[in-house]
């Protein structure tokens, strides 16, 4: 397996949804790839402190511009 693969399959990996074939086959490449290792490791941290983190309060004028920016997006598909 190359590392574009396990770039490709990394959501699926982290969220244990593939075959235990293929989750393997990962796990044999993490063992001998420092790089792809580094990767899933960083992107499980960061899943873990997003996760475990308070949303932030969004600013009255951000606020504003989503609702306008999602009216708009909503009457276009619906014309």
């Amino acid at each position: 397996m190359k590392c574009k693969q396990i770039i490709s399959e990394l959501a699926d990996y982290l969220d244990e949804a593939l075959d235990p074939i293929l989750r393997n086959t990962i796990e044999v490449h993490l063992e001998k790839c420092k790089d792809c290792r580094i990767v899933v490791d960083t992107t499980k941290q960061t899943i873990e402190i997003f996760c475990n983190s308070e949303p932030a309060p969004l600013p009255a004028s951000t606020r504003l511009r989503l609702h306008e920016a999602l009216a708009k997006h909503l009457r276009r598909v619906r014309a």
